[in-house]
């Protein structure tokens, strides 16, 4: 079932959206070599309470977490832990809010200091590819068009390694919804994008394989070959001629741009 959204309820859902965007804002003020992430997930946490929202990720399907943060090889659902970040790490931070009887969810890959230059390529390209499926996520389009956007940037252009196992999704009510957003695809295939459908659109890009892994822990996924990964992820709402994208990377970048353990050169 794909739940369309009224004017109303997008606005809701911006609100959602914009609360994850400056939790990830304050993180990246935060980030340095030696910092936990079992730290900033307790930031985290405290951060949305404070601003009258709950964690979307704690308990969710038995998540023990607030966030989930994902370290160099890592693609999604890493476990905040005690281990200190290092000079030259790169990490993924994924937050849910649920805020007005509505959700947000979107994620960002910060560099710690000077990662390799092969790296921050990644990073870059897999950034650019979000925004080249953002670019068709407008009404009459489908699924598939934004789809085989991220993946021709990615692993047709570039030779990179499209995760196929997990995907973006619809957003709303539930943190997950139809339809499912795959970051690979053909053109003009799945269902036809109609105005007020709101999606996390969210490429998993690795610098290797394709193929991933999940450890014991039942949530951890990571790379096959233990080259990194790189997520990111916007709060999309489909209208005509032009994707209205809810969430704000423009105050995470400021953030990122302004703390000087961050390496924002790409």
């Amino acid at each position: 079932m794909i739940y369309y959204k009224t004017e109303a309820e997008i606005e809701l859902m911006r609100e959602s959206a914009l609360l994850v965007s400056k939790t990830l804002a304050h993180i990246a003020g935060l980030l340095k070599p030696g910092i936990t992430t079992l730290s900033l997930d307790k930031v985290i946490g405290e951060f949305i309470r404070d601003h009258k929202a709950e964690p979307t990720f704690l308990n969710y399907k038995g998540y023990p977490f607030n966030s989930c943060i994902s370290v160099n090889d890592v693609v999604v659902h890493g476990f905040p832990d005690k281990n200190e970040l290092r000079e030259g790490d790169i990490i993924s931070v994924d937050i849910g809010v649920y805020k007005n009887g509505f959700h947000g969810d979107h994620a960002y890959t910060f560099a710690i200091g000077e990662p390799a230059e092969d790296v921050m390529k990644l990073i870059c390209v897999t950034k650019e590819s979000l925004y080249k499926g953002i670019e068709k996520a407008v009404a009459g389009n489908r699924i598939g068009d934004i789809a085989n956007a991220i993946q021709e940037h990615t692993e047709k252009k570039h030779g990179y390694g499209v995760v196929r196992e997990l995907v973006g999704h619809g957003l709303g009510r539930s943190l997950h919804e139809d339809p499912q957003v795959p970051n690979y695809g053909r053109k003009g295939t799945g269902p036809v994008l109609r105005e007020g459908l709101v999606l996390a659109i969210e490429p998993m890009i690795n610098m290797g394989k394709k193929d991933v892994y999940t450890e014991e822990d039942g949530w951890t996924v990571r790379t096959v070959d233990h080259k990194p990964s790189v997520h990111f992820e916007h709060d999309v709402c489909v209208r005509k001629g032009k994707a209205d994208v809810l969430s704000d990377y423009s105050i995470i970048e400021a953030a990122e741009q302004t703390n000087p353990n961050l390496n924002a050169k790409y």
